[in-house]
């Protein structure tokens, strides 16, 4: 009778304390939030939000981190309408602001950082979520909203902003940053459009692919983030695509309107300016930070884009090569010694010899480029052929040159007489280095 009356007495207790707990389960939880919140939790919501419009973005970046639950309230603060009002800035073309983009720009990391800060805990896709909805009412962020050609301000913006809340996040969360991009600004058709079309004829979406591409996704200040970027937005591509947008991104554009030019590589022989967009770009994809791209991959990208859009003349070619570096462009000739495509190997080094000639750089760099070359061979006859044609390239060269002197083939620069000049002196340097290679090597 004891112990069923103990027992009586003993589960009931048991029962109420479990009760208890469930009962007072939310409202603990609430407290708890409430708690979190500190001397804010005496303040009505409205009355929080106006507190922030007095506290500058590093300010509310820095409460952020008190606790989750403020962090949460901010974050439904910037969503707000009066929050988006007061910390995104809409029109980015007023003077102005063109005048102050230092501080915008900065302004534009602090609110990166601030919602990092305040998303820190919440998956990728959640944290995009949040991007999105921040983001999508300023119409300068997306595809088709830049209006200035040759400056937006707003693009560059996106791009630090995006930077910021991005930093230390790994491969596969900035693969879902960039699908998520890719799908907000709906990149992936309007690169279709332009890849398919004939170049020049969309040629306000190709600058607007430009600016979007080089603004928002490639202004990276480290080369393993622009390198991952920058193959995200190539790799999807067939290689004669990739060609075509390499140039769209990279290519030389009008210094009037920032459009892109198509017809610069083939209509003469261009500047360093114009080549050293797209040297950068392939010295990047070629380096250790590119891990999905090989040597065979960058060669035949560079084989493509000296086709677009149509055959570039072999001056340009040889100085793209030149910019892009020692090792793509001993890659790209040795390919062609490897190939049996000696011909074409020894008209590509006249064209190189005449480019460090035209742009001053030591003319020993070509004839110890031409060694290493002669050592690809694999037989002395190769080798000896190759020499055989490279003599042979620079005296077509001269008398093509000479005979289009003579025809009175002559514009207002009188550029046939500059280029007979130039060739001349580019033959005669080269060969007193090589004069100066084999005489000392044969003195004592």
């Amino acid at each position: 009778t004891m112990t069923s009356s103990a027992g009586s007495t003993s589960v009931p207790r048991q029962r109420q304390r479990r009760s208890g707990r469930r009962c007072g389960h939310a409202p603990a939880r609430e407290s708890q939030a409430l708690s979190s919140l500190g001397d804010f939790q005496t303040l009505p919501l409205e009355i929080f939000q106006m507190v922030l419009n007095y506290l500058s973005v590093k300010d509310i970046s820095t409460l952020s981190m008190v606790s989750k639950t403020i962090g949460a309230r901010l974050i439904n603060y910037i969503c707000t309408s009066s929050g988006s009002r007061r910390l995104l800035l809409q029109d980015f073309h007023h003077p102005q602001l063109q005048r102050e983009e230092d501080s915008i720009l900065q302004h534009y990391r602090s609110l990166g950082l601030l919602l990092k800060r305040c998303t820190l805990l919440l998956p990728t896709r959640d944290r995009l979520k949040y991007v999105h909805r921040v983001l999508s009412g300023v119409s300068c962020f997306k595809l088709n909203g830049c209006a200035s050609p040759l400056h937006c301000l707003g693009l560059q913006c996106y791009g630090v902003f995006l930077q910021i809340l991005t930093a230390g996040w790994d491969e596969l969360e900035c693969h879902r940053v960039f699908n998520f991009l890719w799908e907000l600004s709906n990149l992936a058709r309007k690169v279709q459009t332009v890849v398919s079309s004939k170049p020049g004829s969309a040629r306000r979406l190709e600058l607007r692919i430009r600016l979007y591409c080089r603004g928002v996704l490639l202004s990276w200040s480290r080369r393993g983030d622009s390198a991952f970027w920058l193959t995200r937005i190539l790799k999807p591509w067939p290689m004669v695509n990739q060609a075509r947008l390499l140039y769209i991104i990279f290519g030389p554009v009008s210094s009037r309107d920032g459009h892109v030019v198509w017809q610069k590589m083939i209509e003469g022989p261009t500047d360093e300016t114009s080549l050293k967009g797209l040297a950068d770009a392939i010295k990047l994809l070629y380096g250790t930070e590119a891990r999905e791209w090989t040597a065979d991959d960058v060669i035949s990208l560079v084989d493509e884009l000296s086709v677009v859009p149509q055959e570039w003349l072999m001056e340009n070619n040889a100085r793209l090569l030149l910019l892009s570096g020692n090792n793509i462009c001993f890659t790209f000739l040795a390919s062609k010694a490897v190939n049996g495509r000696a011909v074409e190997l020894a008209r590509l080094m006249v064209f190189m010899v005449l480019v460090c000639e035209k742009d001053l750089y030591c003319m020993d760099w070509a004839v110890r480029m031409m060694q290493k070359v002669c050592k690809v061979f694999s037989t002395p006859w190769e080798r000896n052929n190759f020499l055989q044609c490279l003599e042979n390239a620079f005296a077509r060269m001269l008398m093509d040159t000479l005979q289009a002197m003579l025809a009175g083939e002559r514009d207002e620069e009188d550029s046939s007489f500059l280029n007979l000049f130039h060739l001349m002196n580019a033959q005669a340097n080269f060969h007193k280095e090589i004069l100066y290679m084999a005489m000392g090597n044969n003195t004592s």
